[in-house]
């Protein structure tokens, strides 16, 4: 029986499998664009127990070559293991584990909120502070497009929910390592 009084060192906790410490990774893949990739790369992390948090795919400057961007929290298993099954896919070209101080990482959302002739003009005003952008205007309700860092869509979300949010859309992450150095 263990005392509830005694404090635990984190590798402590860690061990026994009750924290996860919120190690974010973002992950930068460079791929093949063919066929059946994505589900190759994001069915191992899933045979692995890994959730992933978000997921972003795109191409590049060059039209045979596409970027995944993921995040997932790499506390609840070693990350390590699954980037080296990954180099081993045939399709896989590059990873790279994105430190986030050397990191520009956004995300794109887009708010409908519920409004009327009076809400509309306070939702607007909380869209300039956001620097946000109004790209469609009802009746009912307005549609706010946001971007920046994760913390930024999430504040905004927490501003509007009282207005009345109907639906909201996230892209998930994307981003680029800092400097000259390619991801």
């Amino acid at each position: 029986m263990v005392d509830t009084n005694e404090l635990l060192s984190l590798d402590e906790l860690e061990a026994a499998g009750n924290i996860r410490t919120g190690r974010k990774h973002v992950l930068s893949i460079l791929v093949e664009n063919k066929p059946g990739v994505l589900t190759r790369v994001s069915g191992l992390f899933t045979r692995r127990g890994f959730n992933i948090e978000t997921l972003s795919v795109g191409p590049t400057d060059d039209e045979r070559i596409s970027r995944i961007t993921l995040t997932l929290d790499g506390a609840a298993h070693p990350i390590d293991q699954v980037v080296k099954q990954l180099h081993k896919l045939v399709n896989v070209l590059k990873i790279k584990d994105l430190e986030p101080t050397e990191t520009v990482a956004r995300e794109l959302a887009l708010f409908k909120v519920s409004c009327d002739g009076q809400t509309r003009s306070e939702i607007r005003e909380l869209a300039e502070v956001f620097r946000g952008k109004v790209v469609d205007v009802g009746r009912r309700s307005i549609i706010v497009e946001v971007t920046g860092e994760r913390s930024k869509i999430e504040a905004f979300e927490r501003l509007v929910r009282p207005y009345g949010l109907v639906e909201m859309i996230r892209t998930g992450e994307v981003a680029i390592s800092r400097g000259r150095e390619e991801t």
